[in-house]
Order: C-alpha cells, then sequence, then structure tokens
C-alpha cells in the first residue's frame, strides 16, 4: 500500500567536515543516529559529508571508486539498521587518476541505493578577499537530472551550486517531483547574501519542499562555510532552520500543501514558448 500523500519527519544534518574521513564519518553517523531517534523518516546530509578539503593532493589521497567503498558501505548499513531513507548530500567518489564525481546518494531503509546523482554545475569563480574555487579542476560534472521515488512522493536532486540554475528545478518539479534537495557547502560570503532567497525562490517556483542541508562554520584548512541549513515549504515558509554550528534539525512534512500550493499559483502550467528578437528602433521623422 503507498503512502504518498501521508505527513513523515524529515531531518537535515549540518556538518562541519575536515580533511580526515574517519573523524567526519563519526561525526555523520552520529548525528544520523539522533535523527533517526527523533523520528525522522528521511534524513540528508550535505555535501562533502566524509570530506573537505582544498588541496587536489589531499582530495585524491582520501577518495576511492564507489566500488569497496568503506564510506558507502557504512552508510548502506546505517540506513538498514535505523529502518530510515538516509539520504549523504554528497561524497567524492574517485573515477580515475585525474578526476572524481561529487555524487549524492539516496539510500533506501533495507540498505540499497535507490538513486546516485552526480553534481552537474561546477563552481568556478574568485570572489573578493582572495577566495578562490575551480571544481571544474577535479570534479567530473554530471551529465543527468535524477528523480527518485519515495514512499510519500518523488523526490528531485541536486547539489549546492546547482540552485543558480533554476531551469533545472522547473525541469524537475515539471516531471513530478514534489521534494527536491539541495546538499550545499555554501561559502559563508555567497550564502549571506543569496542562501535564503534562492532556497525560498526555488520553493515557490516550483510547489516543491526544499530540503537544504549544508555545511557550517570555520573548517581546520580555513574555508568558512554559511551553515543555516533549510526546510522550506511550497509556499516558501521556511519550517525548520539551523544555525551555523553542527546540528539536527526537524520538520513534519505535509505533501498534500505541494498540490495546494500549486493550485494557488499554477505557473508550472503556464509556460509559453518565445522568441527573443533583437529590439527595432523606430525613426520619427520630424514634420517639415
Amino acid at each position: 500500500m503507498s503512502d504518498t500523500g501521508r505527513n513523515f519527519r524529515a531531518a537535515l544534518v549540518q556538518l562541519r567536515c575536515g580533511s580526515e574521513v574517519e573523524p567526519n564519518l563519526d561525526a555523520a553517523e552520529s548525528a544520523i543516529r539522533t535523527a533517526a531517534k527523533g523520528g525522522a523518516e528521511y534524513i540528508l546530509t550535505p555535501e562533502n559529508t566524509s570530506l573537505m578539503v582544498l588541496s587536489s593532493k589531499e582530495l585524491f589521497a582520501n577518495t576511492f571508486p564507489e566500488d569497496g567503498n568503506t564510506a558507502v558501505s557504512r552508510f548502506t548499513s546505517l540506513a538498514a539498521e535505523l529502518k530510515v531513507w538516509l539520504h549523504i548530500g554528497s561524497m567524492a567518489i574517485n573515477l580515475s587518476d585525474t578526476k572524481v564525481a561529487n555524487r549524492s546518494f539516496l539510500i533506501s531503509p533495507e540498505g540499497d541505493i535507490a538513486a546516485r546523482y552526480d553534481k552537474m554545475h561546477m563552481f568556478d569563480v574568485d570572489l573578493p578577499g582572495g577566495e578562490s574555487y575551480r571544481e571544474s579542476k577535479n570534479y567530473q560534472p554530471g551529465k543527468h537530472a535524477v528523480l527518485a521515488d519515495l514512499p510519500w512522493g518523488r523526490l528531485g536532486l541536486t547539489t549546492c551550486y546547482d540552485l543558480r540554475f533554476p531551469a533545472l528545478y522547473r525541469a524537475l518539479a515539471k516531471q513530478g517531483a514534489d521534494f527536491i534537495t539541495v546538499p550545499s557547502a555554501f561559502t559563508k560570503q555567497t550564502g549571506e547574501a543569496h542562501w535564503h532567497v534562492l532556497l525560498r525562490a526555488r520553493a515557490i517556483e516550483t510547489g516543491c519542499f526544499i530540503f537544504a542541508a549544508a555545511q557550517g562554520g570555520d573548517h581546520e584548512m580555513g574555508r568558512s562555510t554559511f551553515g543555516h541549513s533549510l526546510i522550506v515549504s511550497p509556499w516558501g515558509d521556511i519550517l525548520a532552520e539551523a544555525g551555523s554550528d553542527p546540528d539536527v534539525v526537524f520538520a513534519d512534512i505535509n505533501p498534500t500543501q505541494v498540490a495546494e500550493a500549486r493550485a494557488r499559483v499554477p505557473s508550472l502550467q503556464h509556460d509559453r514558448e518565445f522568441d527573443i528578437s533583437s529590439p527595432q528602433t523606430t525613426r520619427i521623422r520630424e514634420a517639415s
């Protein structure tokens, strides 16, 4: 019997990961157990759950293929033990000597991997103050959008910088997404400026619940992330929010609010094809 439309409790795990995999996994597991104890049936962790480093050397030294990956097996076993839908926001997965994937894993309560998503949009930017990021140097972007069925509705998967590309979110919603995930490691600077408004905008535009688990605080390698993990309703209301420190936040989700929001503003039904033309200049002759 389907549980579609039934209320459920979602939890977001906010972490502050560093350059050693095992302590990161221990912190994630502890927080996931706290979330399950709090009644969460769906639990999301942030981007870079297993590792946060800046140098390519450290990244490749601590990144492994998916097959035989102890972090992956640890989380699949944990999901099966706790009987929860466990969504690991992302982990670096080795693809070759020169590229890794920033891969999200949705794990069922049976411990099976129900969906994988490789982050598509690469964060290549130079920020004021000297911060510089070149994700495309080490990461191979994904090529496919991903949807997965949960007991309560359909889930669309995205990651961090994807948030700035609204066409992806609209496409997921038009293909039936009720919930969209945005596990992230937003910088403090961009997060303070844009995090809340972008997440609320994506929720309002799509009529979806948005689940955005984040990294937060000052990391050992010198990077600062914004935190403020958010659960946003289809109407754009903030249902749960963390601060800047590691935390677990909860919200009780009523999936019927998706249809209600879309009935009030049915914009997903109103797309129109259009051409973009160069503006035409009309000259007005003065009467002689």
